[in-house]
Order: structure tokens, then sequence, then C-alpha cells
């Protein structure tokens, strides 16, 4: 029997429209499922789902366990009595890209206000649920919350800038701190609760639309989170508990002088003591929110780039061996042989690298805009195996229109040219990329939401290596939906996805029988 094909989109959900500011998981996001089911897709992948820290970057979280507060949809909360209409009457922010700044005071206000009507009003059921809830999550729950709390009593300052006694976690600080800042406490838990809550129907949703999800785990955590802060002993750490040495990537095709990403190394000797137990729950947490999880950096579990906490830049780092082997056997152990992952694995690769990627059956990625430098280019269409993911770019790249218009060289369009038997052109390169990865061998084939629309280099969603202007692109009204022209759009979608065999998977029920609706909104 054939091994199904099928195919996806990329957009993380804060990328969505809507009325207030940010990309959310109401209404637009149903309709966004059902675009994807009505185009004949089986993925939609999003980026890291946490509370975006530095730079608002999904992979600079404040916690590796925590949902996006900015994510949570205000009608919901409307139609579940926490918020009254009034207060989310009338708002209505422009489209365009994400206001983080804004919506993170807007939304922060109102879901303080949410809370305290919870604790007030909330049913007997909610509240079992909310209870629940925190006795399942307390592994990560607890310190997430008193993080947060602790950062907003001392002004956003990093931890290791707070009093020594809670800085290093003495028991009579934490106790002192938990009762002080209580009511604080339970309002971060509040916000976990509501995320999870919405990310779970939603999810649930768009599983029984026929679409799945593809999560997305960062290899490395941010230094300025609960999980350092409370998990110190994980991490090359001095005695003031600052970092030793920094993650990064060596100099490569998005800069010259590498990325010094800064995020601390793992002290891995201690991890495997007992057994990769932190790793362990964070596999199980994400694929509790994803049916498959797309592992960014991969190659960093076979060595990393280790850079020096005093250099300023990635130029002068070293790679040091990393025991994944021994990680990816303690997850078989726990999920199975066959793990529903997705390697990263771009970047400097090695033999090593596609030996621990093969020997656990991971699927690699292959990106089409890497393809076209030279004729025997591993990433050419002919050349992609079943057992890999294609896309036309990543999160990371350009968008296709904009890297053929900016970035391609005469040689690289020559190439492409002779390829494809015919001239492109800026207004042809991108439907080209997409039946090229849809014609592929690949089993898998996702699309950036923003190829999906033609869209030019100035709609990209991050530019490695610079430091502020990123993570806020958002999709225009009625383009990724099943009115106005996002219907014609998907129909055309379904239909390459049908002549290239990649709808296999998708067995939803129609738009018009399995749809969520809300007070204000009917989504397509």
């Amino acid at each position: 029997m054939p091994i199904p094909r099928s195919s996806g989109v990329l957009l993380h959900p804060t990328s969505l429209p809507g009325r207030f500011g940010i990309g959310e998981l109401g209404a637009e996001a149903y309709a966004f499922v059902d675009f994807l089911a009505t185009a004949g897709q089986s993925w939609w992948q999003v980026l890291p789902l946490g509370p975006a820290g530095y730079g608002n970057s999904p992979y600079s979280a404040f916690s590796a366990f925590a949902g996006n507060p900015l994510m949570i949809c205000l009608e919901r909360l409307v139609e579940a009595g926490d918020l009254e209409l009034a207060d989310i009457a009338g708002v209505v922010m422009a489209e365009g890209e994400a206001h983080f700044g804004f919506v993170q005071g807007f939304k922060e206000r109102l879901l303080r206000k949410a809370a305290r009507a919870f604790s007030a009003n909330a049913t007997t059921q909610r509240r079992d649920a909310f209870d629940t809830f925190c006795a399942e999550q307390a592994h990560w729950l607890d310190d997430h919350a008193i993080f947060q709390a602790l950062r907003r009593h001392f002004k956003e300052d990093s931890w290791n800038k707070w009093p020594e006694p809670i800085r290093c976690r003495t028991q009579d600080a934490l106790h002192q701190w938990g009762s002080e800042l209580a009511e604080a406490i339970r309002y971060h838990k509040y916000v976990q609760f509501i995320f999870f809550e919405q990310w779970r129907i939603l999810k649930d949703y768009a599983n029984r639309r026929g679409i799945g999800i593809i999560g997305d785990i960062p290899i490395f955590v941010a230094y300025d989170s609960a999980d350092v802060w409370a998990k110190h002993q994980l991490f090359l750490l001095d005695e003031e508990r600052s970092p030793t040495v920094v993650a990064g990537v060596p100099p490569d095709y998005f800069s010259e002088t590498g990325q010094r990403w800064g995020n601390p190394l793992y002290r891995w000797e201690r991890m495997a003591e007992n057994g990769f137990s932190w790793w362990l729950d964070r596999f199980r947490a994400n694929l509790r929110m994803a049916d498959l999880v797309r592992i960014d950096h991969f190659r960093g579990f076979e060595a990393c780039w280790t850079i020096e906490a005093s250099e300023p830049t990635a130029i002068h780092g070293r790679w040091e061996k990393v025991p994944g082997e021994f990680l990816f056997h303690r997850l078989q152990q726990e999920l199975g042989n066959e793990l529903p992952l997705i390697a990263e694995d771009l970047g400097v690769i090695t033999p090593e690298v596609e030996k621990l990627r093969d020997d656990f059956g991971l699927p690699g990625m292959k990106i089409l805009q890497f393809a076209f430098g030279d004729a025997d280019n591993p990433y050419l269409p002919h050349n992609l195996t079943r057992d890999c993911v294609v896309y036309t770019g990543t999160h990371d790249n350009n968008t296709t229109r904009g890297w053929f218009e900016t970035e391609t060289t005469p040689a690289v369009r020559r190439v492409l040219a002779r390829y494809l038997g015919r001239a492109l052109t800026k207004d042809t390169v991108v439907r080209e990329f997409i039946r090229l990865a849809l014609a592929s061998p690949a089993r898998h084939a996702v699309i950036p939401a923003q190829d999906l629309l033609d869209l030019g280099a100035g709609e990209r969603m991050n530019t490695p290596g610079l430091a502020a202007g990123n993570w806020g692109w958002r999709a225009p009204q009625n383009a990724l939906c099943l009115r106005g022209p996002g219907r014609a759009r998907a129909e055309e979608l379904r239909g390459l996805c049908e002549l290239f065999g990649r709808t296999l998977l998708n067995g939803g029920t129609p738009p018009d029988v399995a749809r969520t609706r809300f007070f204000c909104f009917d989504p397509c």
C-alpha cells in the first residue's frame, strides 16, 4: 500500500487576522481550519506557542511549557461569563502587523478582570476543572506562575537581578513571596488554564475536520525564563547563576558572523542522571498540544555550537558533543519506536547528524529556496525521498516572491529556467514552487501562508540576526477563510493537491456541518 501523501500550511496563530490587534484562538482560527479542510489540507503548522519574551520571539519564551496569553480569545471569555460584552464592545484595532505592545497592556487588563470574575462567579464545574488543571500541571505551572508574578513585582527585571534569597530560591523566600503574591500567582494560573482550554477545543475541532497540528519545540530555552530560574542545576551557569557559555550557530547563509542566540546550554550529564525527565516532560507537553512536533535546530542534539558568554558574536565558537542518541532512546521507551517528530536538519549538517536523524526514523526538512544553486543539489525536487517534509521556505526565509526578486543571482535563475523548461518571473515563481513542492516525492509538503498569498519580501515573518521588527506579520482579512477571495484560493489549492495525490488524509466533515459559532462572529 503506498505511503499517504499530505500537505499543509504554516501559519502562526498570532498571524491570523482579527479586531484585537493580534491573532487569537477565536473565530478566525476556526475559519482557517475550515479553509484548510476545504483546500484538501491535512496539516496546520504553527511556531512555538509559549509566552514570547525578548523581541516577541516565540523561540525565546518565558516558559518551555506555558501558553501565550496574547492568543487568548476575548469573545470566548465573554461566552464563559468571565467578561462582559461591554468590556470589548467597540474595540477594533487596525489590521496589519501585530500590535504587541498595545495588546500586552490591553489584554492583561481584561484578563485580570476575567480572573477576578472567575474567582467570584465560576460554576462548580469550572472551578473543579481549574483545580484539576493546576494539580496536573503543577510540575511547571507553580514555578511559572510565581516567576511571572515576581517579574511584574520587580518591574520586568530578569530573575538574575532579583534579591539573592528569591533569586536563589531559598525556601523562606519562596514561602514569603508565594504568600505576598498569592493573588497574582492565581491570576497567572487562571491565564494558563484559559489558554489550554481554548487551545484544546480548537485542536479537537481541527482534528475532527481532518486537520492535524504540527507543533514546534525549540531545542533551547531563554535565560530569563521560569525553566532556568527553577531548574538552574540543569544549565551551564556560574556561581552567580549567569551563563558561562551560550548557544548559537556559526556563520552561514543567514549571517556572516553567525548567530549568537544567547540561550544557556544544558548540563547534559546532569540531565542524563535522572533519565532526561525534564526533556520527557517537554516532549509529552508538546505532543498533547500537537499531533506532530518539529524539533527546531535538531543538529544541536548531536553537537552544539558553544560560544563563550563573553564573546560578542558567534564566530569564535566550537562544536561540543551532545548525548542525543541516549535521549531519543528514552523517548522511544516512553512514546514508542515511531516518534511523531520532524527534524529541522538545516544548516551545518554532518554525517553524524544524518545518522542520528535516520537511526530514529525522523523525517528531515527540505527547502526549495535552497535547491537551485547547482545541478546536484540534494534539495532539488527529483532528489527528495519520501521520508522528508518539503517547504517552499520557512519562517526564517524570505517569502518565495521576495527571495526571487531580491536574493537570486542570474546563475540561480538560469538553473531554475533549465529545471522548469522556461524562465520564471516574479509573478510566476511562487505558483511554480508550490507545484514543485506538491509534486515532489516528499511525504509531507508545507506551504508558508505568505507564499500561498504570493506576498513579497516585506511580508516575511522573521529575519535571522535582526533584533527587532520580526514576528508581527498578519494575514489580510478574508485571505485564508471561505469568504471573499479565500474560497477561490482554497478550491485552487485543493485542485493541485488532488492532482498530486495529497488529499488522502483529509476526512473531515463539511464546514456547514462542523462549525463552531461565536456570539459576534460567524466563521466561514
